[in-house]
């Protein structure tokens, strides 16, 4: 039976772009995570040891560097879009190109009244993220949200679940819901204003999130990408991955202490992980 090459790929991993715009009435900084990866015609490399047909990863991790001073970064999927373009052009035997940016957030310290005109602090809200993928026609754009954090106090619960002899968990109707939201959603084909779509999703999930009350975390996902596709027409379709952060209501009854939902033990390990797409459909 003979031996082949049945895959093959190579690319340049966690780059690190950090920008910096120096106005006279304050700077700005933009932090970014680039990941290139490339397919195509690589077998003589693999196989034969023939590097003629490949782009070096130290080219590709100069070309992000190059391409982010020559064309002014607004908004992170156009930026995907011109390097996927790139490297299909530059790469002789590409043929198709992937490109993952994470935007990590900075905000200006606050001082006195106003912000400082150059220190900054770690923003929240979780970090902006693109995926392109080219072959030579339209890319394929993909944005989300990574590492938001959110929790709410009261307002869920989880009851009525099947139960077996092996479950021990009581049922509650006021529990304490808390999440790190992963979103991936794909846009309709058509002009799209990236940077206010992000925003505009960004908000409408938190908005949603907070607005219910949850009877699962189940419950919580469609409800948040329901919002998003009703808010949001130029979002096609709506991903998460929402890992259950337990906070458990701690016993303090051994101690003759009463526990009425304020002392709760956070765990990380293990979790319940909930994951769904709500996508729109032709009527």
């Amino acid at each position: 039976m003979p031996i082949v090459l049945s895959q093959s790929g190579y690319g340049k991993s966690e780059v690190r772009l950090v920008m910096v715009s120096r106005r006279p009435d304050g700077h700005d900084l933009r932090d970014f995570t680039v990941d290139v990866g490339l397919k195509g015609e690589f077998d003589a490399a693999y196989v034969e040891g023939d590097n003629t047909g490949l782009l070096a990863t130290d080219t590709m991790r100069n070309t992000v560097y190059a391409l982010a001073k020559e064309h002014p970064i607004d908004d992170i999927e156009s930026f995907g879009r011109r390097l996927v373009e790139h490297f299909l052009a530059a790469g002789p035997s590409v043929t198709r190109a992937r490109v993952h940016i994470v935007e990590h957030p900075w905000a200006r310290l606050e001082v006195g009244e106003g912000h400082h005109e150059h220190a900054f602090q770690r923003g929240n809200g979780g970090n902006r993220v693109a995926t392109v993928v080219g072959d030579g026609g339209e890319p394929e754009i993909e944005a989300g949200i990574d590492d938001l954090l959110v929790l709410k106090t009261t307002g869920s619960g989880w009851e009525g679940f099947l139960r077996d002899r092996y479950t021990t968990l009581p049922e509650t109707s006021d529990r304490i819901l808390a999440t790190i939201i992963t979103a991936r959603w794909s846009y309709r084909r058509g002009d799209v204003d990236y940077r206010d779509a992000w925003r505009g999703v960004h908000q409408t999930i938190l908005e949603a999130f907070g607005d219910h009350y949850s009877p699962s975390v189940q419950f919580t996902l469609h409800h948040m990408g329901k919002a998003v596709l009703d808010a949001r027409p130029e979002v096609e379709r709506i991903s998460f991955s929402l890992p259950n952060k337990h906070h458990l209501l701690y016993d303090l009854a051994r101690f003759g202490l009463d526990n009425e939902n304020e002392i709760f033990h956070a765990t990380n390990e293990p979790y319940g992980l909930i994951e769904g797409t709500v996508e729109r459909r032709p009527s």
